[in-house]
């Protein structure tokens, strides 16, 4: 028999052990991948089998080398863990990787009583949804008041109280068989009831310590997958925005270039076929320059018709460096399309569209200028709205935001009547990005490169 004041302090001890191991684990990225996987493969089971037992075996291991050191042995708790997450063939595993140091030291009933204690709880495991189970609490008042509270308004079956009584049980006969085998089975016991009760609820706790723990980062990476989702969706949303005056008048011209330039009405017709395949598939969140240019070019073709050669000229002072990187995909595009609805087609004589791009430091910039009217004085443009509407350069505004926070740059500066120049800066690097805006939409990129 154990000293009750030994028992008490082992059993303070052992929460902190709980925490301190389940915090450890949490912060790898290969433990949280293994543990939330819901289709995980027999090897990835091992492998989070191996994250979870062994440093706990060594704990078995050093209560049974080390006098009086019994809190490092929390092999009961961690294997109704293993149940009720992985179920029972994998929690029989775990139990044996657990109990082989006590077998060792001659401990025979830890092996066979681990083993029922895993077939139990992951039995339960199967039996509840796993929601329930992660919704454990190791506050036991508070679990007994919600089932209480809960059942005096409509009494129904509570599966949590149902594992809190499923360990305080489980504790009980295991504190009984080492009584019947002092020597087989290690368990703490005392004649005091109210340590009976704490080395009980301790069981309890220290199952509920690391669901509690777990829960949080899963919860958490819940959150950011549905950041991810959605940033995804919004960037989508942009993406698949088409001008539908662009779409009308560019539908007017081939219809008005049919009878007398029939083979220039089919070059429009396949500039527009590929304007709209670009625009319209599943395309990735980030293109070289050059195809981007090239995108960019069928849309000047269109619109050089549209005005007639003589009043839009295209002007490209491109950086031969800039065009096998990366840029987020139709991002010319609306600038482009901004500068001549806005800027060019007010002036009857119509005027110079000019694109650069260049590296300076860890940074592309691109410049998309015209020549044209400018904004009006008075217009504000610092909320991206320019031009009138503006959905074109609030488009590309947001996206820039999206995808890198704020390590890109976009810069406006107009002149009344002598036009408009619209700068960006585009980090070369994801180690230059803001990583908690750019991480989502690069990883969405990344995976199809």
């Amino acid at each position: 028999m154990i000293e009750s004041r030994l028992i008490l302090i082992t059993l303070l001890v052992k929460l902190g052990v709980a925490a301190a191991v389940s915090s450890a684990l949490a912060r790898a990225r290969a433990f949280q991948n293994l543990l939330f996987n819901q289709n995980r493969r027999p090897s990835q089971t091992l492998g989070l089998l191996a994250f979870i037992c062994v440093p706990l075996a060594l704990g078995v291991w050093v209560r049974v080398v080390v006098p009086n050191f019994f809190a490092a042995d929390i092999s009961f708790e961690t294997t109704i863990i293993l149940g009720i997450l992985l179920g029972p063939l994998s929690a029989t595993v775990g139990a044996a990787i657990l109990s082989l140091p006590a077998v060792l030291h001659r401990e025979y009933l830890a092996l066979p009583f681990l083993v029922a204690v895993a077939i139990t709880a992951g039995l339960y495991g199967k039996f509840v949804e796993q929601e329930e189970v992660w919704s454990f609490s190791p506050f036991i008042d508070l679990s007994i008041y919600r089932w209480v509270r809960r059942n005096l308004r409509k009494p129904r079956f509570d599966r949590q109280v149902l594992l809190l009584i499923l360990i305080v049980s489980m504790e009980i006969v295991r504190a009984w068989l080492h009584l019947l085998y002092p020597n087989r089975l290690f368990a703490l016991t005392t004649d005091s009831w109210p340590v009976r009760l704490a080395t009980w609820a301790c069981a309890a706790v220290v199952v509920g310590i690391p669901l509690k723990i777990w829960n949080a980062i899963r919860t958490e990476r819940s959150l950011e997958e549905q950041k991810r989702l959605l940033l995804e969706a919004r960037l989508d949303a942009l993406q698949r925005q088409i001008n539908p005056h662009f779409l009308f008048n560019t539908l007017n011209s081939i219809a008005s270039l049919v009878r007398f330039r029939p083979e220039q009405a089919r070059e429009l017709i396949v500039k527009l076929a590929n304007i709209l395949r670009t625009m319209l598939k599943d395309h990735d969140s980030y293109v070289l320059l050059r195809d981007e240019l090239s995108f960019t070019d069928d849309y000047l073709s269109i619109e050089v018709v549209r005005f007639g050669a003589d009043k839009l000229r295209v002007v490209k002072e491109i950086d031969p460096a800039t065009l096998d990187l990366f840029v987020p995909s139709m991002l010319l595009q609306p600038l482009v399309e901004n500068s001549i609805k806005h800027g060019l087609e007010p002036r009857i004589s119509g005027g110079t569209v000019t694109v650069r791009s260049r590296i300076d430091g860890g940074r592309m910039i691109i410049e998309v200028e015209d020549d044209g009217v400018g904004i009006a004085p008075g217009r504000s443009h610092s909320s991206g709205v320019l031009h009138g509407t503006g959905i074109g350069m609030k488009n590309v505004r947001e996206r820039l935001e999206v995808l890198f926070g704020g390590a890109a740059m976009f810069d406006v500066v107009s002149r009344p009547g002598r036009g408009t120049k619209v700068t960006l800066a585009i980090p070369l690097s994801l180690e230059n990005a803001d990583e908690a805006q750019f991480t989502p939409a690069a990883a969405r990129s990344s995976t199809r490169s």
